[in-house]
């Protein structure tokens, strides 16, 4: 158990010092990751309406 949790602190002060080092590819992974979400929800929503 302790293993994970050490990776969890490794994997928050990893991120931590990208966006601190790199703002504007840290803005740019969020926008994706976020066009990501949004076309996965409109693909989940374009298949439960077909299957009204």
């Amino acid at each position: 158990m302790p293993a994970k949790k050490y990776l969890t602190w490794a994997a928050v002060a990893f991120v931590a010092f990208y966006v601190i080092t790199q703002p504007d590819g840290a803005t740019e992974s969020v926008e994706h990751a976020a066009m990501g979400i949004s076309s996965a929800a409109d693909s989940l929503a374009t298949f439960v309406n077909s299957l009204a």
